[in-house]
């Protein structure tokens, strides 16, 4: 059988279709390929994973003015169809499964197109555009929340739950150590923005910088953009710190295969509330303070949050109380007692769903085989 997925664009959708494609892949006789977006973080990663990885075209979906509204409309996302439906009549799969989001959108209305049975799975709490239209025509929705059903066709949905990539599991709290010189026995607080980083974020980490090291370690992930410079701006701050304190910090500009050891050493999350992240800290029971992004689709960066925060696995600061003194002061409180902070990390858990990954798997070749 050949399955091929598509999506990506975010580490969220790239993430989920990577642990279902492991799976599949798992089981035997099936042949997977994927469709994603030149520039996004797929582009990267699918071919890492041994994955058939095929570009195309794709135009994002704004319901606000920007001029790439124009090129994505009138050219970007027309050809991006064209190109999914020349390759779904090249390789004649048996479904498509779409991670949602933008990217996932032309190979959907592709596959529509030529007949072709479509899974589509809804990550967040609140499902999005792409996934609202693709959900009209898809033969079975894949959730990973139950609130999500409100918004959705409910006869064809079904509670799955989100899958974590299997390497995520392995990590080691003393290889993360060794890797960034940190002391084992301290806290560590693990900062992260996305794959882009958050300039709002990062800029408020580095003014409390020094006292939030007096009371934890702390493994930043800040992201490379050359517009906001914040990666340069946080080295030199941490540079003009006393020797101890500058050992307690690590700045990374991008994650990679030392993801698994970062979540393992952490001993609390501060970070947006995308699907992805907060996917992540579900399944490893790891406590979080979510600032959402403002203005994300339908807000559900928030809906995520105030689910976490609902079951007592995380805390919601909103961006706009996201001040100095409200992040060093609620970092503190959790960090100082550690023993509540795995009892919030294990509320976290229970959200999550392990066997998400097969889940899916099974659902696909249900749909195929039907």
């Amino acid at each position: 059988m050949r399955v091929v997925i598509a999506g990506g664009g975010t580490g969220g959708h790239t993430s989920a279709g990577l642990a279902v494609a492991a799976t599949l892949r798992e089981r035997g006789g099936t042949d997977v390929h994927w469709i994603g977006s030149r520039s996004g973080i797929e582009a990267r990663r699918v071919p890492a994973a041994g994955l058939a990885f095929h570009p195309i075209a794709v135009g994002k979906l704004r319901r606000y003015w920007d001029w790439q509204n124009v090129p994505d409309l009138l050219w970007r996302a027309p050809a991006g169809v064209v190109q999914s439906w020349r390759l779904l009549r090249r390789l004649r799969p048996s479904l498509l499964f779409a991670t949602g989001g933008f990217v996932a959108l032309p190979p959907a209305l592709a596959a529509r197109a030529l007949g072709i049975p479509i899974v589509v799975h809804e990550q967040t709490a609140v499902p999005g555009l792409a996934n609202r239209i693709v959900a009209r025509f898809a033969r079975r929705i894949a959730l990973s929340f139950p609130i999500s059903a409100a918004a959705l066709p409910t006869a064809r949905t079904i509670l799955t739950g989100n899958p974590l990539r299997p390497e995520l599991l392995s990590g080691s709290r003393e290889s993360a150590c060794r890797r960034f010189g940190l002391e084992p026995t301290l806290p560590i607080v693990y900062v992260t923005g996305g794959a882009q980083g958050s300039h709002r974020l990062n800029r408020t980490v580095g003014e409390i910088m020094e006292p939030l090291l007096d009371v934890c370690q702390v493994i930043h992930q800040c992201g490379d953009n050359a517009e906001t410079a914040d990666h340069a701006w946080l080295a030199g701050r941490a540079q003009s710190l006393p020797p101890e304190r500058r050992r307690r910090y690590a700045l990374l500009g991008y994650v990679g295969a030392e993801l698994g050891d970062v979540y393992a050493a952490a001993d609390l999350i501060v970070g947006r509330s995308g699907a992805g992240t907060v996917n992540e800290c579900l399944h490893l029971a790891k406590p979080a303070i979510y600032i959402p992004l403002p203005g994300a689709s339908g807000d559900e960066q928030t809906a995520n949050a105030r689910l976490v925060e609902a079951a007592g696995g995380g805390v919601l600061l909103p961006q706009a109380s996201l001040t100095a003194a409200a992040l060093l002061d609620t970092v503190t409180r959790l960090v100082t007692d550690r023993a509540a902070l795995r009892a919030m990390g294990e509320r976290a858990r229970s959200l999550a769903v392990p066997d998400a990954a097969e889940r899916i798997a099974r659902l696909i070749f249900e749909v195929a085989r039907a």
